[in-house]
Formats: C-alpha cells, sequence, structure tokens
C-alpha cells in the first residue's frame, strides 16, 4: 500500500513537472514568436490604381493595333485596295465632316438606335418584372418569349421589310425587338433573386403592388438590370448596322452602301470606325451609369 502510495505521487509529481515544462514551452514560443512550422497570414490589401495607369492600360491595345495598322500600310503589306492607310482613312473622314455628310449620317443613325434601344429597353423591363415577380405571367409569358429569343433577330429583316416596309419604322422596331431579350432575361433573373424572406416582411409592413417593386424589387435586382443594359447598349449597334441595310437613303449605313459602290475602301473604314466608336461609347455610358448607381462596386473592383 505503501509502494503504491509512492509511485501514485512519483506520478502526479512527474506529471506536474510535465505540465510546468509544456507551460514554460509555450511561453517561450510565446515570447519567440510563431511556430516555425506555421506561416504567418498576410493579407493583401487591395489598393487603388491610379486613373492616369488605367487610362494608359486601356488605350495601350487600340494604339497597338493602329500602330500595325500603320506598319502594313507603309510596308506594302496592306494593299489599299484592300484596306486605306491610316492617312487616307483620316483624310476622307475629314472630308466627310467638312463636307457634312459624316454628321447628318450620324445623327440619323444615332436617333435610330436610341429610340430603339428605349422601346427595347422599356419591353425587356417591364416583361422581366411581370414573368420574374409573377408565377401566372412567368406561367403565361416566359415560353414564348424564351422561343422568341431563339430566333436570330437577322432572320427577321425580310419579314419586318413585308410588315413595315422600307421606312424608319422597320429600323427602330428591329433594334427594339434586338435589345429586348437582353434586357428581359437580365431583369427577369435578378426579379427572382430578390430575397423572399424581405418581400415577405415590407408586405407585413403594407408595402405592396407597385410600390413594393418601384421600392424593393428593383433595387434588389440593380445589379442584373444594369447587365442586361450593358449587354443591350452593345447589341443596338449590331442591331443598327442590321438595321440600315434595309435600303438606307441616310445614315451611316447608306455612306457604306455608296463606298462599297464606288470601291471606297477609306469611307468604308471610317464607316466601320464610326461603328466602332459608338459601340465603345454605349460600353463607357454603361459603365459610368454602373459606377453612379453603384458606387461600392468600382471600389470593391479596384487593385
Amino acid at each position: 500500500m505503501t509502494a503504491a502510495s509512492t509511485e501514485v505521487g512519483r506520478t502526479e509529481a512527474g506529471g506536474a513537472a510535465g505540465a510546468e515544462t509544456g507551460g514554460a514551452a509555450v511561453g517561450d514560443a510565446e515570447a519567440g514568436g510563431a511556430h516555425p512550422g506555421l506561416v504567418v497570414p498576410r493579407p493583401r490589401v487591395p489598393r487603388p490604381r491610379r486613373r492616369g495607369v488605367t487610362v494608359a492600360l486601356r488605350t495601350l491595345g487600340p494604339l497597338a493595333l493602329l500602330g500595325g495598322w500603320w506598319v502594313a500600310s507603309a510596308t506594302g503589306v496592306l494593299s489599299p485596295d484592300v484596306l486605306a492607310s491610316p492617312a487616307t482613312v483620316a483624310d476622307a473622314a475629314r472630308e466627310l465632316w467638312s463636307d457634312g455628310q459624316l454628321t447628318d449620317a450620324l445623327r440619323v443613325s444615332l436617333t435610330r438606335a436610341v429610340l430603339g434601344l428605349a422601346f427595347g429597353l422599356a419591353a425587356g423591363l417591364l416583361l422581366g418584372v411581370v414573368t420574374g415577380f409573377s408565377r401566372l405571367g412567368e406561367e403565361l409569358l416566359d415560353s414564348p418569349l424564351q422561343l422568341l429569343r431563339a430566333l436570330p433577330f437577322l432572320s427577321l429583316v425580310p419579314l419586318f421589310m413585308v410588315w413595315f416596309g422600307i421606312g424608319e419604322s422597320a429600323r427602330i422596331i428591329l433594334i427594339a425587338v434586338a435589345t429586348t431579350f437582353p434586357m428581359y432575361v437580365s431583369t427577369a433573373g435578378g426579379v427572382r433573386n430578390v430575397d423572399r424572406r424581405l418581400l415577405e416582411a415590407m408586405r407585413t409592413f403594407g408595402l405592396g403592388g407597385w410600390r413594393l417593386v418601384r421600392e424593393v424589387v428593383l433595387p434588389g435586382a440593380l445589379p442584373s438590370l444594369l447587365a442586361g443594359f450593358r449587354l443591350s447598349m452593345t447589341l443596338s449597334v449590331i442591331a443598327l448596322i442590321a438595321a440600315e441595310e434595309i435600303n438606307s437613303t441616310s445614315g451611316i449605313g447608306y455612306l457604306m452602301t455608296q463606298a462599297q459602290s464606288f470601291s471606297r475602301t477609306d469611307i468604308l473604314s471610317v464607316c466601320v470606325l464610326v461603328y466602332g466608336l459608338l459601340g465603345l461609347a454605349a460600353d463607357l455610358l454603361a459603365r459610368g451609369a454602373e459606377r453612379l448607381l453603384m458606387p461600392w462596386r468600382a471600389k470593391g473592383a479596384a487593385r
């Protein structure tokens, strides 16, 4: 009995000593820093990039493309019959601008694009809210709208010429149809993703109908709405090019048709560049709207 008690005493003494030793070791590790096998986390803090650097990086690609075009034209690799040189294109643009042809054509084309885009955005927004917010609306409208969305809008050009003639109505409606579906899909998806618990809470407080859509649903679906707006803006320029092929007597498309008849690659290049600049302006406008309506996203994306 005495031997057992002695053994237990030794064990307890050894455990206490081990605990003291372990505590001392932990203390030494804490005093000396982290364990050698562990990696100290160093989170990366994003720093906003200077505006000048961003602008320089964005213009680097177009400048490189312009330089390659100039070199290919100067060395004879690119024939003037295939594509005019940058200097010739600049002279043609100056000529068209000075005699008013380019400004008149640009005004007509912008009017078509803006009107078609306005109708398309309004229709897509309305249909998206109805199908995304109402189960009955989704069951009635979503299937036929998805069927129409699967149709290439370019295939509708001959049909629109039969229905609406060759006037401005056919061109504007074609642009509106092309821009409706991106806005519709984005709006419907954004409305469906709004938190249902938030909607139920707002209904509990007596908010319903149009006020619920305006004050809760649309702000909650704002990122999707802006994504659809951006896609529709870009697609409006593509639809404008197709619309102006319908026997146009004015606009950028008419200038292209006239230049094609006389094999003026310089004027053709000017028209193509104008279409490209319109698309770039549309994208910049959509980005500006996103920064204005959702400034926290722009700050979060800064690196």
